[in-house]
């Protein structure tokens, strides 16, 4: 019996429409956000019809013909559009457009009883265009300051140990140490869509802005007259607004309260989820009778899929010039997380003031640089704060900065930092045992380290047990050049073989990431560095190199990046080695691959390109905030034959596409696209060939990088083909289940298929799992359980359970996949 793989069976009967195309596409309204759910059928034919995701998203087959489309939304007018199929797919966008408040209010929710609340925001809604400030170019002067409370725990009493070094920091609940602040002045400039940028004037830090949100406008815009907020660094999902027609189907609207303010009936109204497994909010909004106006709101997020803080809550303040916009003129976000050792509470006061909504901007004024921080931005003093702060300090934090600044003052005394240095350059047992041995130099910026005996000490190795002291040297320029240096000797007692390394590393340009490195090297290496975790250590897999490398990094535009290297080597077998052998009885182990030495000399060079890479301007670095678009990456090698006696000869060539992105409130998806071959291949030898990355027993590796029910390694010469993907829900579908969103775990499922052209070799797998992020100090840890299965035209179906763990990335606030 011939046996199919189960993933061409399910391509077998997604084509077994025979010339069945498809159309795709994206269903919109008038200001081009799409409209979640909205129906599309053919008029003649109700059969053919589909529904759009959350995201306005649809796919539906057609055969080839002429079709009339009716296209149908809660609280839209319904619209026909014509099409005419070919024999290939077709993507469109379609376009529905609201109608007046009548119309909604008679095909929204019917209730039998009058909901004051719900036709007030009925009104606002139909309003929503003409009154939302970011529908509008302008510029605006912003005043923020975030401030931070930190509460410890009580700690106990205790007699200090007589050799206790003094650390010259203050105790842990002294106001120095239990509060943060940071106070920004810039100027912000706004064109709709979503053009921004803003300019830093003014930037004073005390203390460590870590848990600090929202010190910048550019990354975050609470802009709740949107049908959804992607606030990708705070918020797993994209978050569902109130204030929108989307937002009448999935909120609650109760009057709590009517009363007169200035002359005016103001409506207090609750906002309450329909369903907290697709919705985030709660809290109210105040609402101007007669001129539908949001006079104020207060809202809250769950705290489901908030990436740190337990809680946030969202205060807005608006002006109505002319009774026709509603403009912010306040913002107080609070929130907090609470660690097993401290509880942090912070707040987020931003002013808004003196709008321009008559701005002249140049045709290239927008542009993929979205911020730029002053050079002066971090030099104002204390009098310019005190002439300009829009918002006064309170007593504590008056008394906080006061207290910043004469330790600020105190320690930049002479006395004070060369005492700071001596304790810093003791040196002490416990160093060299453990920790290393540092020598800093804070006039000429630069610091030495010496290596721990317990690094220097090597017992389980290639070659057995080795020696290996080390020394590392690094200085930095007040312009945020660095220099990087590092050395390390060996010496094998089994094989009496010395061994040592060399590195350099210079960064010549910081803001384009410009750098030169130049090693040189007699060390152990290995032919399969990426390589399953029971096969990375077997003997076959090192070999012994004296190698030279020197290689060069730099972005040549915004989001074009260049590598260059150049290694010569030469390489010789481990055949004659003596190796520790204890261990083969339970660790199954090989002996070394035989080879006669030769020379290798090869040369790379790599291009990958972000297009539309946003990022902030520092005074001498780039922050970059990411990019809608896909990464590309070309990769070339080439063997060079003859060159300083080189014995290899072959040129090697990929392709990769990679990216992640949102798919609306359904969570967010990754894949990389991958492609490689040999161009020519004269004299390969194996270390220079093609190899992926087998199965780990237990541990969930990387998806985007590795299978994880591929049971071999080939070495390949030809076209490879690989494709992964992996899409996190957040919890968009668990959370439908009770009480689920209270676990906080989410569903991943992913899948890969891998084409080995020489070896007519497919592999297909899918995967599914369960998610859970924890605290882990103050990091968040993700703790996965998986399982996977694999199937393909040269293996028996598999199926593995994995585990895997992960730390989120406090810089960019993303996982590793």
């Amino acid at each position: 019996m011939v046996r199919i793989p189960f993933l061409i069976l399910f391509l077998l009967i997604g084509f077994s429409g025979l010339s069945q195309q498809f159309l795709k596409g994206t269903v919109v309204d008038e200001k081009q956000q799409p409209i979640p759910y909205a129906k599309l059928y053919v008029k003649n034919d109700p059969t053919l019809r589909t529904v759009c995701d959350v995201a306005g998203y649809f796919e539906m087959g057609l055969m080839p013909g002429e079709y009339y489309l009716v296209i149908t939304a809660t609280g839209y007018e319904d619209r026909e559009y014509y099409l005419g199929m070919r024999d290939a797919d077709v993507i469109k966008t379609y376009k529905l457009f609201p109608p007046n408040v009548k119309e909604v209010e008679d095909v929204v929710v019917s209730t039998k009883k009058s909901n004051p609340g719900r036709e007030i925001m009925l009104k606002v809604v139909n309003k929503r265009d003409s009154i939302n400030p970011w529908n509008y170019p302008h510029t605006v002067d912003v005043y923020i300051k975030a401030s931070e409370k930190l509460d410890f725990p009580k700690q106990k009493e205790k007699d200090k140990e007589e050799d206790e070094e003094p650390t010259f920091e203050a105790p842990k609940d002294t106001i120095s140490n239990r509060m943060n602040l940071v106070e920004v002045q810039m100027n912000r400039s706004y064109a709709p869509p979503n053009k921004v940028k803003e300019i830093r004037n003014a930037y004073d830090l005390y203390g460590n802005a870590q848990n600090l949100y929202y010190t910048t406008t550019v990354k975050s815009n609470f802009n709740f007259f949107e049908n959804l907020l992607h606030l990708d660094d705070l918020h797993q999902t994209p978050i569902s607004s109130p204030i929108s027609i989307p937002g009448i189907l999935s909120y609650k609207y109760r009057l709590e309260e009517k009363y007169e303010e200035n002359g005016r009936m103001i409506s207090r109204i609750k906002i309450i989820p329909r369903n907290t497994a697709t919705t985030t909010l709660e809290g109210y909004i105040w609402v101007i009778d007669t001129v539908w106006l949001v006079q104020k709101l207060s809202l809250t997020m769950n705290k489901g899929n908030l990436l740190i803080y337990d809680r946030f809550q969202v205060d807005q303040e608006f002006d109505h010039p002319g009774d026709s916009l509603c403009v912010l003129t306040k913002q107080t976000l609070t929130y907090g997380v609470k660690y097993k050792s401290e509880t942090s509470n912070a707040s987020t006061v931003a002013l808004f003031s003196k709008y321009n909504f008559t701005p002249n901007f140049s045709p290239k004024f927008f542009n993929t640089e979205v911020a730029i921080t002053e050079q002066t931005a971090y030099e104002k003093d204390s009098t310019f704060w005190g002439e300009t702060r829009a918002i006064g300090l309170s007593e504590e934090e008056k008394r906080f900065i006061f207290v910043k600044d004469s330790i600020e003052e105190a320690h930049s005394k002479k006395e004070y930092l060369d005492s700071v240095d001596a304790v810093f350059n003791k040196i002490t047992a416990l160093k060299i045992l453990w920790f290393g041995v540092d020598q800093r130099n804070r006039v000429k910026r630069q610091q030495l380290s010496f290596g721990s005996l317990a690094t220097m000490v090597q017992p389980i190795g290639i070659g057995g047990p080795r020696i290996a002291p080390n020394f590392g040297y690094f200085k930095k320029w007040e312009n945020q050049r660095t220099y990087d240096f590092f050395t390390r000797i060996s010496y094998g007692f089994l094989n009496r073989d010395p061994k040592g390394v060399i590195w350099n590393r210079y960064r010549f340009d910081p803001f384009h990431q410009g750098d030169i490195s130049a090693s040189i090297s007699h060390e152990f290496d290995v032919i399969r560095g990426y390589d399953a975790i029971t096969q990375i250590y077997r003997r076959n897999n090192f070999i012994e190199a004296t190698q030279l490398n020197v290689g060069l990094n730099y972005e040549l535009v915004n989001g074009l990046y260049a590598g260059a290297n150049i290694n010569l080597a030469e390489r010789r077998s481990l055949k004659d080695f003596k190796f520790l052998e204890i261990a083969d009885d339970f660790i199954p182990n090989d002996s070394a691959m035989v080879f006669d030495p030769y020379q290798a000399a090869i040369v790379s060079f790599d291009l990958s390109y972000v297009p539309q890479q946003r990022y902030m301007r520092e005074p001498y670095r780039k922050v970059v905030l990411g990019s809608a678009w896909p990464t590309f990456s070309i990769y070339y090698k080439k063997g060079v034959s003859g060159l300083f006696g080189s014995d290899i000869n072959y040129d090697y060539v990929s392709f990769a596409i990679q990216q992640n992105f949102k798919l609306g409130l359904l969570g967010n998806t990754s894949y990389r696209l991958l492609t490689g071959t040999f161009l020519t291949m004269k004299d390969v030898r194996e270390p220079d060939l093609r190899y992926q990355r087998r199965s780990d027993p237990i541990w969930f590796s990387n998806p985007l990088y590795s299978f994880q029910g591929l049971d071999t390694t080939l070495p390949t010469k030809s076209w490879v083909h690989e494709a992964h993907f992996v899409h996190h829900d957040n919890g968009a579908i668990l959370n439908k289940i009770p009480f689920m969103k209270k676990t906080r775990i989410g569903l991943v499922v992913g899948g890969g298929a891998m084409y080995v052209q020489e070896h007519k070799y497919q592999h297909y797998e899918l995967l599914a799992g369960l998610e859970r992020s924890f605290k882990l100090s103050r990091r968040r840890l993700r703790i996965g359980i998986y399982g996977c299965a694999s199937d393909g035209n040269q293996t028996t179906p598999r199926l593995n359970y994995k585990v895997s763990f992960a730390l989120l990335d406090d810089r960019n606030m993303k996982w590793n996949f």
